[in-house]
Formats: C-alpha cells, sequence, structure tokens
C-alpha cells in the first residue's frame, strides 16, 4: 500500500518549503528530433509547441531585476530547435548567468525538422558562448542505447562527443563542462551515480577516447510516455511500490524544487519540470499564473506541490536534473 506523498512529508516532518529561487529552467519547445521510449515531456518532431519571444523578454527582465537567480536551464524537447535559442542563450550570457543546456547530443546531425535548417553549428556555438552541456547517454553500449533513444542514436553520440571533446568540452582546466545523464532502460532504480559515472568514463576512454565532466544519474519519471509504457507491460504498480519502498529521507530534503522554478513553453510556473507535464501549475482565481504574474521574492515563499510522482525524485539516493541528491 502506498502512502500519500503528502502524507509521508507531514508524518517524517522534514522541511519541504523552498529554500531560495537560484535556478529557472525554461522549457523552450516540445518539438524533438527524437521520440524516446522514456520521455516524460512527449516531446517528438511532430511536436510544434514553443515559447513566445514576449516570454522570453519576460524572463530576461526578470534576470535584469533580481541577481539571486545564477542558473538558466534550457530544455525541452530539444531546446535548439527553438527560433530565438542562439539569441536568448546569447542574451543570458551577457547577463553573466550561468546556461545550461539540455543537449540530446544528435540534433547537431539531424536536420531540423521544420525548416530543414542543418545544426552542426551548435558545438562552436556552445563553446563561443561557454554554455554548460548536459547530455543523456543511457548506456555506453549500443544496444541499450538505441533501445531507449532509437536505431542509430548512440553512434550519433559518440560523433557529438568526440567534437566536443576536440573543442575543449569535458577537459580538465578548460571551464568548459560537458556532463551526461544515465537514465535506467526500463522499471528499474539507477545503480550508484559514483559507480555508474566510473564505468562510463573507463568505457568510453578506452572505446572511443571520450572525456567528459560527471555523470548524473536520474530516475525515470512514472508519467506520460514512460508510465504509459509501464501500464502496457503491467509493471506500474510495481514500479510505484519500487519508488515508495526506496524512500529516502535525506534525498527528500534536497529534492530541487526546493531552489528552483520550472517554466512550460505556455509560460505557465511550476515547482519542477515534473509537476509541469501534469499540468500541476499555480492559479490565483482559478487562472493560471504565468512568467508575467509572478517575482521570484513572493514564489520562493511559495507552498511546493506535491503527488505520488514525486517518489520518484526521493528514492534511493534520490533524483534532480543534476542526478543523485545523497
Amino acid at each position: 500500500m502506498i502512502t500519500d506523498f503528502s502524507t509521508k512529508i507531514e508524518n517524517t516532518k522534514i522541511d519541504f518549503s523552498p529554500k531560495t529561487i537560484d535556478t529557472l529552467q525554461l522549457n523552450l519547445t516540445k518539438m524533438c528530433n527524437q521520440a524516446c521510449t522514456h520521455c516524460h515531456v512527449d516531446s517528438s518532431p511532430r511536436r510544434r509547441e514553443a515559447m513566445s519571444r514576449g516570454l522570453l523578454e519576460r524572463a530576461l527582465a526578470l534576470l535584469e531585476a533580481d541577481t539571486r537567480v545564477s542558473t538558466i536551464d534550457l530544455t525541452g524537447g530539444a531546446p535548439e530547435l527553438h527560433p530565438d535559442f542562439k539569441w536568448f542563450s546569447s542574451e543570458v550570457s551577457r547577463l553573466r548567468r550561468r546556461v545550461i543546456v539540455r543537449h540530446n547530443l544528435t540534433v547537431t546531425w539531424d536536420p531540423h525538422p521544420l525548416t530543414g535548417e542543418s545544426m552542426e553549428y551548435l558545438p562552436e556555438f556552445f563553446r563561443e558562448h561557454r554554455v554548460e552541456i548536459v547530455s543523456s547517454l543511457p548506456y555506453y553500449q549500443e544496444y541499450f542505447t538505441d533501445r531507449q533513444r532509437g536505431d542509430g542514436v548512440f553512434q550519433k553520440s559518440i560523433k557529438s562527443l568526440q567534437v566536443l571533446n576536440q573543442l575543449g568540452y569535458g577537459k580538465l582546466d578548460t571551464g568548459l563542462t560537458l556532463d551526461l545523464v544515465y537514465n535506467p532502460v526500463g522499471p528499474f532504480l539507477p545503480a550508484s551515480q559514483k559507480s555508474l559515472e566510473n564505468d562510463y568514463k573507463r568505457e568510453l576512454k578506452q572505446k572511443f577516447d571520450i572525456e567528459f565532466s560527471k555523470l548524473y544519474a536520474i530516475t525515470n519519471m512514472p508519467i506520460n510516455r514512460f508510465a504509459y509504457q509501464l501500464k502496457k507491460l503491467g509493471s506500474f504498480e510495481e514500479y510505484m511500490e519500487k519508488l515508495h519502498g526506496a524512500f529516502n529521507l535525506g534525498a527528500a530534503e534536497s529534492v530541487m524544487c526546493r531552489n528552483m522554478l520550472s517554466v512550460g513553453y505556455d509560460g505557465r510556473v511550476f515547482d519542477c519540470d515534473f509537476n509541469q507535464m501534469l499540468n500541476m501549475d499555480f492559479k490565483k482565481n482559478e487562472k493560471p499564473l504565468t512568467l508575467f504574474d509572478i517575482d521570484f521574492e513572493t514564489f520562493s515563499k511559495r507552498k511546493i506541490q506535491v503527488a505520488n510522482h514525486c517518489y520518484g525524485c526521493t528514492a534511493g539516493e534520490g533524483s534532480s536534473c543534476g542526478g543523485s541528491l545523497i
């Protein structure tokens, strides 16, 4: 029997209130050049949702008015497919904020789904603006990566990593960050992040002469496309029981929603990317609040919204956009 997550938090009496807002995560678009089986965003080449120029300008205005936000985390879909991606990234860099791009590695080699534009300029653009790259590589073996992300993904990913290495990414003393993300293939919790990182670094170096900065081990969240796959396999309840049974008090105290805000392509504001995909937005008088309605001071005192998918962030070593929490 799974205890409701809100009851679990009340019973453990931990502090689950915001600490600050130092990270603003923007979902620029749901368009992606891939359609991965575990994707909680349901992204694909057919999606057309994208953040407006007006919303991006509002985000910049908020950054100029309040210096507490030090990090802009750009995600999607593939955020690079947004028509204003280069302009916005450049503007955030100009404001001396840290820019993270959730980069899937293959978008560099696939033509833009709408325009057919080549994206091969991306590695040089990243280096020019010293963008920090966080890239998913489900495993260091081709079979498991292609099984989760599609045929040919592994070889394209290796090619991208080699190009990024040549530009200095993932190398010591360059200041160019290249982090990788591991997601389990199937209804499993990730193994120890440190152990996985050691395996990845050894195998990628030996086989492909690839280096990277850090590995993030992230738990697959039981929502949207991954939830559909679990239900199709008859494994959804079993997976939820697994997450519930692995609840970690230390991870719960360090969840990412305590120091970030997530913004959808339509400007609506959420505690995190996962709440965003479940439409758990903030409202006033039944009207959704957007970037145009908020300020960071007020939202740093909000009540964080929770549901049972939050067990995904608090299981085992914990899980966040920055990997394990323990």
